[in-house]
């Protein structure tokens, strides 16, 4: 079984090797378009093997049956499928045809073009002609194009490799678990980050969509969705997987895109994550220019929607070039139209004129729109008289691939009662870099929504605005002015400078300590004078005692028992996983779990902790419920696959078979739990070699000293460069010549044997570590199919789980190691008094003075 990793990886790496130089944001077009089209075809052949028959059948008996088919009954079987599918694809244009056209040696660009274009007549005059009409339009999808090649040979040779990238992937049976869904997305997001500014056209990042989508996603009774810059249709459909399959199936989608090619691949997106035909509405236009979707029986409203999700072009310049009006429905609201020179507020009030009264909106902008005034600042007063601003979060800058301006979420709502206070979220400091980017962290973004479903206050990250505190700073939401940022860095007392002694009040700061420990701090410092004190024990020492208190071990005690019973209970559920629709649902319960957990724990961050467990669910979890999903958990753990690795490079760059791997388990973890004496060997003998090498060494540096013994014997034996220079190693064959011209009874032949003996044993115990390797790596893949039920549990458990008891053990350590580490900062601060630095530089000057005397002139 191929997981929707192993996919992703496998195409993103086919995508960058046959691209060459062609634009990023470009070459998605074809790569995505022609994985679209082999899924219209796989989709075409699965609806008639179900009015065929229900027995297996190979792939090349389906397709010569539907040419028979269709040539004894063709408008019957092509009305059939179009009723089933709202599409076909006929036997001549399946994606299959072009693959046996390839493989045949006779494959025609054309025909490719001619299939293109029989799809776009077929579905015409279909009732879902709109979903599909012009996916394939010389606009995006030119295969003409020189880009794709100088000629027409090129330009064959670069599209064929390209439809070979998909011959093998079975779309509908990907499509199931959103595996294929996955696997479009992703290649979206790695286009994005290839595209750079292009991407702000397409992609919004997946950490920004999930704030956004977990929150819109909050909203009850949700049956329709919308996005006026719907992109390539992700937030749309990250905002459907926090939606229960219930929700998702009633849903409606509804989204509008300026650019062509981007709103296509919309289209395809939202049709590859199964979302069908009849509930998604999908438009190319200007939003600005023309509001859409409109409700003609009433054309002062629009249609409202119960989500409105958007991620529009920032600071749009000249924006409303339609002339409109402050008449104009969606601007009403606001009493004056925003500023031509940005469009920003067009884009929110046009997605708040289509909110519904009880929906809830999501809108991430540029981070000035919540302080720019003139025209700007009285929509902002507007909006906040209605109390329609509902949540500010600011995020930090170089999120996105396009700008690196630091950006806000705007969350509004229409039925806010008027005393409800704006929630203001500061997240612009919580994030990772990687590479160039700034990103947010599951933790992160779990943080941002548990906040925003809570509504509390915490000091430097969240605050909740009241309407009076808002007008009292004129309608400016600038969040400096609601939250003021925690300053970790302590004050310097200047008494404590002048006479030494650590603050009382410095020492009131580390509240950890004082509630879990309060005594072993006490009696570690002495008092000099009222309100200051030092330590009289080492920070070291302080540390032991504090980290190894009955009190601290019973509270790491509790919370290692209770994480055994919550993996415990995971762990039952993880190997019974039977469908992949279970898994995420497992996870997102698994995630929740555990901040309940380590809520029932004083001074723990419960978000470190949550990231602790996402990533196990990133980096195993996600591909390894795949495979159990796809069989069941012992088979899974006794399957094995080819291990396929990459050999030669340009030209000779192939791809073989190396043996084979576990399906679920490192090799690396099978040799050291159940080969454990066998590497016990093989690394003695590496560290023999590691002994050989120095002792190599050591008479290679004493050979180059002239005068020595060693240099007498070994210099001409060295390897040399070019400028007759010696380098860091033996040349073999002169050391064999300098041996025969050596007296046996001679120092120098000694040594030179000694180095020929060392040579040798190295060489031996190499080819023996060699032969071991490869006999463990033989038995590692023959073990593989003989495991037993319980090394299989043994071995997935150390893979799953085998650090994490221990990892969130360490949140109970980490805020007191952090607070023992600001005490040694405080001792060290006021260790050194004014008194003790003047005498000193006394000190100093006196011994000086003394030198200078003892300093005698001669002539």
């Amino acid at each position: 079984m191929i997981t929707s990793e192993e996919i992703k990886r496998r195409l993103w790496d086919g995508a960058n090797e046959l691209r060459g130089s062609m634009d990023a944001s470009r070459y998605k077009d074809y790569m995505l378009g022609l994985m679209f089209y082999k899924f219209l075809s796989d989709k075409t052949l699965a609806a008639f093997k179900m009015l065929i028959t229900k027995d297996e059948i190979t792939e090349s008996a389906l397709i010569a049956n539907y040419y028979q088919s269709m040539a004894a009954s063709g408008p019957q079987l092509e009305s059939i499928l179009q009723s089933t599918l709202g599409y076909y694809v006929l036997p001549q244009h399946l994606y299959q045809t072009w693959i046996n056209d390839i493989n045949q040696g006779h494959f025609e660009v054309q025909k490719v073009i001619d299939s293109l274009n029989h799809f776009e007549r077929s579905i015409a005059n279909s009732k879902d002609a709109d979903d599909f009409k012009h996916l394939f339009s010389n606009s995006t999808l030119d295969l003409t194009d020189t880009a794709l090649g100088s000629n027409l040979h090129e330009r064959s040779k670069n599209i064929k490799a390209l439809i070979l990238l998909f011959a093998d992937l079975d779309m509908v049976a990907l499509q199931k678990g959103d595996v294929l869904g996955d696997a479009y997305e992703y290649l979206i997001g790695q286009f994005a980050m290839e595209s750079g500014k292009k991407a702000g056209e397409f992609y919004t990042p997946r950490q920004v969509s999930e704030v956004m989508a977990q929150i819109a996603a909050k909203t009850s009774n949700i049956r329709s969705i919308y996005d006026p810059t719907v992109g390539s249709g992700s937030l749309l459909l990250t905002v459907r997987k926090h939606l229960t399959k219930e929700v998702q199936q009633s849903l409606t989608y509804y989204g509008q895109e300026k650019n062509t090619a981007t709103y296509n691949l919309a289209r395809m997106n939202l049709l590859l994550h199964e979302v069908k035909p009849h509930k998604m509405t999908i438009r190319n236009g200007d939003t600005l220019t023309h509001d859409w979707p409109e409700d003609p029986q009433h054309p002062s409203e629009g249609v409202q929607f119960d989500a409105v999700v958007m991620n529009p072009p920032y600071s749009v310049k000249n924006w409303n070039r339609a002339g409109l009006k402050v008449s104009d429905p969606r601007f009403e609201l606001a009493g004056v139209l925003p500023p031509d020179s940005k469009g920003d507020f067009a884009f929110l009030l046009h997605g708040l004129f289509h909110l519904g009264q009880t929906g809830t909106m999501a809108i991430v902008l540029p981070h000035g729109i919540l302080f720019r005034g003139a025209a700007e600042g009285e929509i902002r007063k507007r909006l906040l008289e209605k109390n329609y601003i509902d949540t500010v979060i600011g995020l930090p800058s170089n999120l996105f691939t396009n700008t690196g301006i630091p950006v806000v979420i705007l969350v509004l709502k229409k039925n806010r009662h008027i005393a409800d206070p704006v929630l203001i979220i500061d997240a612009s400091n919580t994030f990772i870099k990687v590479g160039k980017q700034n990103v947010l962290q599951e933790k992160d973004i779990a943080k941002i929504v548990d906040t925003y479903v809570s509504r509390q206050e915490q000091a430097g990250y969240s605050h909740l605005a009241h309407r009076q505190e808002i007008i009292a700073n004129d309608y400016n939401l600038n969040i400096p002015r609601y939250i003021e940022s925690i300053d970790n860095d302590i004050a310097h007392d200047v008494e404590g400078h002048l006479l030494g002694g650590i603050p009382q009040q410095n020492l009131e700061q580390l509240t950890v300590i004082h509630t879990t420990t309060p005594d072993l701090l006490q009696a570690a410092l002495a008092p000099v004078r009222p309100q200051y004190f030092v330590l009289n024990t080492t920070i070291n020492e302080l540390s032991d005692k504090i980290l190894n208190d009955s009190r601290i071990i019973e509270q790491s005690a509790q919370l290692a028992q209770q994480t055994q019973a919550y993996i415990d209970q995971y762990w039952a559920q993880i190997i019974a996983i039977n469908d992949p629709e279970q898994i995420h649902p497992l996870m997102e319960s698994m995630l929740d779990d555990i901040k309940i957990l380590l809520t029932k724990f004083n001074h723990i961050d419960i978000y470190d902790g949550y990231q602790i467990i996402a990533e196990i669910w990133q980096n195993a979890l996600l591909h390894d419920s795949e495979i159990i999903a796809a069989t069941d958990f012992y088979t899974a753990g006794r399957s094995r696959i080819p291990n396929m690795v990459a050999k030669g490079s340009g030209t000779k760059k192939r791809v073989e078979q190396d043996g084979f791997i576990s399906s679920l388990m490192p090799s690396e973890l099978i040799a050291s739990e159940l080969f454990a004496d066998d590497l016990a060997h093989i690394d003695h003998n590496k560290q023999q070699i590691q002994a050989l090498d120095g002792e190599l060494a050591d008479l290679i540096e004493s050979a180059k000293v002239e005068d020595s013994i060693e240099y007498e014997a070994l210099y001409e034996s060295l390897k040399k460069n070019e400028d007759d220079e010696p380098l860091d190693g033996f040349d073999n064959k002169k050391l064999k010549e300098e041996l025969k011209n050596r007296a046996k009874d001679s120092e120098s032949y000694a040594l030179l044997k000694k180095v020929d003996r060392l040579i040798n044993q190295k060489s031996t115990l190499s080819k023996q570590i060699k032969a071991d390797e490869h006999a463990l790596k033989q038995a590692v893949q023959e073990r593989i199919l003989h495991l037993t039920d319980q090394e299989i549990d043994t071995l997935m458990y150390k893979k799953w789980f085998g650090n994490t008891i221990a990892l969130l053990g360490e949140l109970i350590e980490k805020p007191i190691k952090a607070e023992l580490k600001t005490l040694q900062m405080l001792n060290e601060r006021y260790q050194d008094t004014l008194t003790s630095i003047d005498n000193e530089i006394e000190q100093l000057e006196a011994e000086l003075q003394a030198m200078m005397q003892e300093l005698v002139v001669t002539q």
